[in-house]
């Protein structure tokens, strides 16, 4: 990983770069040492939060690396991560820049798509770690504002392993097949802590045990640094988000008390969207009351960034209502699997976040969506409403996420990182594994029952109790990047058909099912990482998925 060693110093010289009086701390090598940088934020502490600030709007900054409509960071990498699972369809068209998502070409190692999915990772891990070099956290002078930072940049580091880390290597939990190894002691990604020992040419892969060991470590250090910390805004990490990412680590881990208790804990205090809430367009705003973490999308973000700016966004790509988006002007529309929006309920009002095949969605009454030139369309209208940046809806289009403006020209939306919804499902499945069926039942009876339809039953799908609980997953979080991870996480399958080519609405080219083990859904490192890090024992199993490959495999939900 030289890169990374590069970007440390590239990081500390643009963090840096609008001080007027740069040239009198940093040396002529252009590398700011430890001392010096210590010595900054002692001196300019608004230096430091310039560069703490700076993270968080990393997280879905548009055009990032490659000045291009796929590259928007850690919001693409949860596109992608939906865009690879059985549940978010995308069209088959020469405009989808996540065809290589659809056909799983993203393993290539040339590739934009795979090189943005590592590189977004890495570059936050290198900017968390230069910004920690700046304090000693032994310093008992260290201010409250310091110490809160560090812990919220620990969650970051945290966070962006946890986003990269399941792509290369299988769940902890799981054999892998064809070597009869546990998965802990696999080979996963390589590991930046800062230090100056790395040999970033030779930094071979961790294990899996030794990446969660490290994300644990950053985790728990945070939970105990946070308490009593409240924060100006959800775009920023509390206690309670710090309980939510260890609640998923554990989760993962198959910690199934701990993973229960904490996202309890994040949880506290937070009340899932209502029917009413959720009867409309919605997951736009953070400061909508279920969210517990969220990406705030400055006004000026898209709009100030290289020319692609407006497009590299949730918005350009996940929300079918943007003027200025891939998704409604070239039909590039993110769509539900026809096979789970079937099991969902007439009752439910989730029904209704897409609209069905006739391309009607109760969640369209009342909405309206202006134009210039071309007048207004109103209601159910709006599906078919055609215009020169606007194609119609395609059947099972998602409604779920809206735009603050109809035809919006902004892409300013904010999008969901964390909600409370979430928690309550963690809760569910970790009481499931822990024998307490009775409970984890009740908890989500009563989420679903309260919250989202009201004639809910449990069983009534006849799935297994951990497999409704994964349905309601699917259905709840769609759209939110817990895709692919999910079904790494609980070794299932990739089923996007039943070997009835009708019953999907899966493009030709992108149907077909994966096998839960299956080499291919590991990701390959980026050629220019192989190029540096001679550490690297890539990942080169496996052959890219072929149309109407294993009909007949199940995940036990839509293909039982």
């Amino acid at each position: 990983m030289k890169l990374n060693k590069i970007i440390f110093a590239l990081a500390a010289g643009l963090v840096f770069a609008a001080c007027s009086d740069i040239d009198e701390v940093v040396p002529q090598s252009g590398t700011v040492l430890t001392s010096q940088l210590q010595e900054i934020y002692a001196n300019m502490p608004q230096r430091a939060e310039a560069a703490f600030n700076g993270m968080f709007t990393d997280i879905g900054k548009p055009t990032k690396l490659y000045n291009t409509p796929d590259d928007w960071e850690f919001l693409m990498l949860m596109f992608c991560n939906d865009a690879e699972s059985a549940d978010l369809v995308t069209n088959d068209n020469n405009y989808n820049w996540f065809s290589v998502c659809g056909e799983y070409s993203s393993r290539a190692s040339t590739y934009r798509n795979p090189a943005i999915r590592y590189r977004t990772p890495y570059l936050m891990i290198s900017s968390v770690n230069t910004f920690l070099s700046g304090y000693d956290e032994e310093d008992p002078e260290l201010s409250a504002d310091a110490v809160a930072m560090i812990a919220q940049a620990k969650c970051l580091r945290a966070f962006s392993y946890m986003m990269v880390a399941p792509q290369y290597q299988f769940a902890p939990n799981t054999y892998v097949k064809s070597e009869g190894a546990y998965g802990r002691d696999l080979p996963c990604v390589p590991i930046n802590t800062g230090s100056d020992e790395i040999d970033f040419a030779h930094n071979p892969r961790a294990t899996v045990s030794e990446i969660y060991d490290f994300v644990m470590q950053d985790l728990n250090d945070a939970v105990d640094k946070l308490e009593g910390f409240t924060r100006s805004s959800k775009k920023y990490i509390d206690q309670q988000v710090a309980y939510g990412l260890r609640a998923r680590v554990n989760l993962l881990l198959g910690n199934w008390q701990a993973a229960y208790d904490d996202a309890a804990k994040a949880a506290e205090g937070y009340t899932p969207a209502s029917i009413a809430d959720v009867s409309k367009p919605a997951f736009m705003n953070i400061s909508e009351g279920n969210w517990i973490w969220g990406y705030e999308m400055s006004s000026d973000l898209p709009q100030n960034v290289q020319s692609n700016g407006l497009y590299a966004t949730t918005s350009g790509w996940l929300r079918s209502f943007s003027g200025v988006s891939y998704s409604a002007a070239v039909d590039c529309y993110a769509k539900i699997n026809k096979l789970l929006w079937e099991m969902i309920p007439a009752t439910d009002v989730r029904k209704g976040w897409w609209v069905d095949e006739n391309l009607t969605s109760p969640l369209l009454e009342g909405l309206s969506w202006p134009t210039e030139n071309d007048g207004t369309a109103y209601g159910q209208e709006i599906a078919t409403f055609e215009y020169e940046d606007k194609v119609a809806f395609n059947p099972y289009t998602n409604v779920k996420f809206g735009c603050y403006t109809l035809g919006t020209i902004t892409n300013d939306e904010d999008m969901p990182l964390m909600r409370v919804e979430e928690m309550l499902l963690i809760q569910a499945e970790a009481q499931a594994n822990l024998g307490n069926t009775a409970r984890a039942q009740e908890i989500v009876t009563n989420f679903v029952k309260t919250y989202r339809d009201p004639s809910y039953n449990f069983n009534a799908r006849g799935l297994s109790i951990l497999d409704e609980i994964w349905f309601q997953r699917r259905v709840e979080l769609w759209g939110e990047g817990f895709g692919v991870l999910d079904a790494l996480r609980l070794d299932k399958p990739i089923c996007r058909w039943t070997g009835k080519a009708s019953a999907t609405n899966w493009p030709d080219k992108f149907r077909f099912n994966i096998d839960s083990q299956d080499p291919w859904l590991l990701m390959r490192f980026p050629q220019g990482e192989t190029n540096t890090n001679f550490g690297i024992v890539d990942n080169l199993d496996g052959t890219k998925p072929s149309i109407d490959q294993n009909p007949n495999l199940k995940d036990g939900v839509t293909a039982k």
